[in-house]
């Protein structure tokens, strides 16, 4: 299967102007509204929620509030189905090194870690969500708690 033409627009953009987006100076906001944005409104996310859904039934909820430790903590995005979460993608300016970076890649662990409110049926607690990224578009890591 092709990628969508949209998604391989987004690609060579990136791709066209990869040293400016990598100086430094382009921001985490600029890569979330001109790339990450787009390319899950492609993957048929509804970033924007243009279908008017309720807080609670929202596809995609933007630094969404959870607690961990006592704190409250807000991942970037946490895409959602039917209301369950099910991953956080924690974006960076495309001048970060997530692959080699320890910060980013704790960061959306710590979200993706959270206990489950009710037990499995052996009884441990584990996370709700198998899945959690970081990105510094173009490059992702999922950090899977599997």
């Amino acid at each position: 299967m092709a990628a969508p033409n949209k998604v391989l627009e987004l690609v060579e953009r990136f791709d066209y102007n990869l040293s400016s987006y990598r100086s430094g100076k382009y921001n985490e906001t600029q890569v979330r509204r001109e790339f990450i944005d787009p390319l899950f409104k492609v993957l048929g996310w509804d970033i924007d929620n243009e279908q008017g859904y309720a807080e609670a039934y929202k596809d995609v909820i933007h630094e969404d509030a959870i607690k961990i430790g006592g704190q409250t903590k807000a991942p970037d995005y946490s895409f959602r189905i039917g209301g369950t979460r099910k991953f956080f993608l924690e974006a960076k300016k495309p001048s970060v090194n997530i692959k080699d970076d320890l910060p980013p890649a704790f960061q959306v662990r710590r979200y993706g870690s959270r206990p489950r409110k009710r037990p499995r049926k052996n009884g441990a607690l584990s996370s709700d969500l198998l899945l959690s990224c970081t990105t510094a578009y173009p490059r992702c890591r999922s950090l899977s708690k599997m």
